[in-house]
């Protein structure tokens, strides 16, 4: 596979520095090299720009290939998987299955095999090669749709015996300290549950590795219903929707659009000054707060027959197009669509 990385990735790595991730001494029983370390420069907040491959999985077994569309687009590459505890129908046993919802579970492909096992030849080949300026070449963004203990049980040894692979940092004494991260060809994103703060850092026990990083807890908006919260959403200044700053464990923010403009996606108007100025003070609070940022999810246009969500279109290519453009212009680290091809497409343009 060829591995390309777009321009504005490839001057971030070559011209900006690790982010504030400091560099200290890894003890030789951890069989962490130097050389692995230092490849943690290039990929910290504001750094990279990634396309986040939305809901890339099967549904009832139509749209098999989102993976192969996704990783077609080049490397680095944000994907995203929903996860659920459930018979496989390959097994007959309770395994972690890739599903949209829980009517699908009887059709669902098991995480390993449909997203582990895929990637398998580029991240041998990635540690054989020892490419570290371009690592993560995969951002694994998980979506649990519950939080089961045994669910999340799983999901830590299934990381585990993919540990070769993925970016860690020490489990530490001192949580709400970021330590540094030993880069690996795959850097796997949790979310902002406390359940999956306890599984994912909390049960780790001091010296060891953490396998996954969450993110900060979701701010809620004042209102008396959806429609009142979701507008005060849009109010609500940069600071106070990203307070913390990264932790051990919380190293990113993720936002719906609501947070960029007011109605979202169905109900957007004219892309102007103020929504540029809004999307620039998420981001930029979120650099400053040494924590990646995502949003979701910017499509152009419905398309029933390709699985894709109504309230997650602009309308048109058009105008997805303009939100795609600022949103890379403004440094955002995961911008997540459906639409794999057609943003990279407009990444190249630009």
């Amino acid at each position: 596979m060829t591995f390309r990385i777009s321009l504005a990735a490839a001057v971030a790595i070559c011209l900006l520095s690790d982010g504030g991730l400091a560099q200290v001494p890894v003890p030789a029983s951890r069989r962490i090299s130097q050389d692995r370390r230092l490849g943690q420069q290039g990929f910290g907040p504001g750094q990279r720009v990634l396309l986040d491959a939305h809901n890339a999985y099967p549904q009832n077994d139509r749209w098999t290939d989102r993976i192969d569309r996704a990783l077609s687009t080049g490397l680095p590459v944000a994907i995203e998987q929903d996860l659920y505890w459930a018979k496989a129908r390959t097994t007959g046993r309770l395994e972690i299955v890739v599903a949209h919802d829980s009517t699908e579970l009887d059709r669902a492909p098991t995480l390993e095999a449909y997203f582990f096992e895929k990637i398998r030849p580029i991240m041998e080949r990635a540690l054989a090669e020892r490419r570290r300026d371009a690592w993560p070449l995969i951002v694994l963004n998980l979506d649990f749709k519950r939080n089961d203990a045994p669910l999340l049980d799983a999901v830590y040894t299934l990381l585990g015996k993919y540990e070769e692979w993925l970016t860690t940092a020490p489990r530490t004494s001192t949580p709400e300290v970021a330590a540094p991260l030993s880069v690996g060809p795959l850097l796997v994103l949790s979310g902002s549950s406390a359940a999956q703060r306890a599984r994912f850092h909390d049960a780790v026990p001091l010296g060891q590795r953490l396998r996954a990083f969450g993110a900060i807890p979701s701010v809620v908006a004042p209102g008396a219903n959806a429609e009142e919260r979701a507008a005060n959403l849009r109010r609500m200044p940069a600071g106070q929707l990203i307070a913390p700053k990264a932790s051990n464990y919380a190293r990113w923010v993720n936002f719906p659009w609501l947070a960029v403009e007011s109605g979202g996606q169905e109900r957007a108007g004219d892309w102007d000054a103020a929504d540029a100025a809004r999307l620039d003070a998420l981001v930029r609070r979120a650099h400053a707060q040494n924590l990646w940022i995502r949003f979701y999810t910017l499509d152009g246009f419905l398309n029933d027959g390709d699985g894709l969500t109504r309230s997650y279109d602009f309308g048109s290519d058009a105008a997805v197009k303009l939100r795609w453009r600022a949103a890379i212009e403004a440094r955002v680290d995961f911008i997540a669509t459906d639409h794999y091809e057609r943003f990279d497409a407009a990444r190249r343009e630009r």
